[in-house]
C-alpha cells in the first residue's frame, strides 16, 4: 500500500498545485463531513486520492476530512487529509501537504504505511511499519542530542482557537521554551520534527481529528520519535471520523522530564 499511498501524493500536488491561492480554488463548494467548508481545491484533492486509490485495485475503507467514511470492502482503512494546511493555501503561504495513511484496523497503532508530501517543495516523506522512515528516499531521524538544553528545544504548537483557561494552564511551558514555531499544518510540522528540524510539538486543545496526523503519527514513530497522551501516557486513539484528542509529539522523552512539571492540566 505503501507506493500508493506516495502516488496518490505525488498526483494530488500536480493536480492542486495551480490552484494554491487562487479564486478558483478556494472557491466555498459544500460543508464537509467535518463540519468545515470544503473548497474547491479541497474536493479535487480528495477526488485525486480516491481515483488513484481504484486503480490501485484495492478498496479500503476510507476516512476523509470532506468526505467523512466511505465504506470498503477490503478489510483496510485509509485515513486522509488531502490538504492539510487549507488556510495556508488559500493566502498562498507556502507550508500545506497532503496526508494519507493505510491502517489494518481502528486504531492510530494500527497504522502500518504512511505518506505526507509537501506542496510548496515536493519533498515527500514516507513510512511502513518497522522499516523507518524516509524523505525522498532518504532514512530520517528525529534529532537526539547527548544533552537536552532548555534553551536550544524548538517546539512546534497549534493554538488556534484555543481556550483562555487551556491557554492559561500551559501558558508555564510557553516562557520556559525561548523558541516556539506556528506554521498552520499538523502534518508537515510532525514531519519537520521527524527529520530533526523541531524536538516537539504540541496540541493540547483536544480538537485534533485522526486525518489531522495519522500519517505523521506513524513517521514521526518510525524515525525514532514518540507520541504521548497530555499526561504523559503513550498515546493512542480510535480512527473513528468523531475522534478528537490532544497529543504532545517529542524526539526524546527526556524533553517531556525536563517539562512534564509545567504542563498544568487539571
Amino acid at each position: 500500500m505503501i507506493e500508493t499511498l506516495k502516488t496518490a501524493c505525488m498526483e494530488v500536488r500536480k493536480s492542486v498545485k495551480d490552484l494554491i491561492g487562487t479564486a478558483e480554488g478556494n472557491t466555498k463548494m459544500s460543508l464537509g463531513a467535518g463540519g468545515d467548508i470544503s473548497r474547491k481545491i479541497d474536493l479535487i484533492a480528495e477526488e485525486k486520492v480516491m481515483e488513484t486509490i481504484k486503480q490501485s485495485g484495492t478498496n479500503p475503507t476510507i476516512i476523509g476530512e470532506e468526505c467523512g467514511t466511505i465504506k470498503g470492502n477490503d478489510g483496510g482503512f485509509i485515513i486522509m487529509d488531502a490538504i492539510d494546511g487549507t488556510t495556508n493555501v488559500t493566502r498562498s503561504i507556502p507550508f500545506n501537504c497532503c496526508s494519507l495513511a493505510y491502517a489494518t484496523d481502528t486504531k492510530l497503532t494500527s497504522i502500518v504505511d504512511a505518506a505526507i508530501i509537501d506542496f510548496a517543495t515536493g519533498d515527500l516523506y514516507y513510512a511502513s511499519k518497522d522499516k523507518g522512515a524516509f524523505l525522498n528516499g532518504n532514512k530520517i531521524s528525529v534529532r537526539k542530542p547527548e544533552n537536552i538544553k532548555e534553551d536550544e528545544i524548538i517546539a512546534g504548537v497549534n493554538i488556534s482557537g484555543i481556550s483562555q483557561e487551556l491557554l492559561r494552564s500551559i501558558g508555564p511551558v510557553f516562557t520556559k521554551l525561548n523558541h516556539i514555531r506556528v506554521f498552520g499544518a499538523n502534518a508537515l510540522e510532525l514531519c519537520f520534527l521527524a527529520r530533526g528540524y523541531l524536538d516537539m510539538f504540541m496540541d493540547f486543545r483536544g480538537k485534533i481529528r485522526p486525518t489531522d496526523m495519522a500519517a505523521a503519527y506513524l513517521i514521526v514513530k518510525e524515525a525514532g520519535g514518540l507520541i504521548l497522551d497530555k499526561t504523559g501516557n503513550t498515546f493512542d486513539s480510535e480512527l473513528s471520523f468523531g475522534s478528537r484528542f490532544s497529543f504532545i509529539a517529542l524526539s526524546d522523552i527526556r524533553i517531556y522530564d525536563l517539562l512534564a512539571q509545567e504542563f498544568k492540566f487539571q
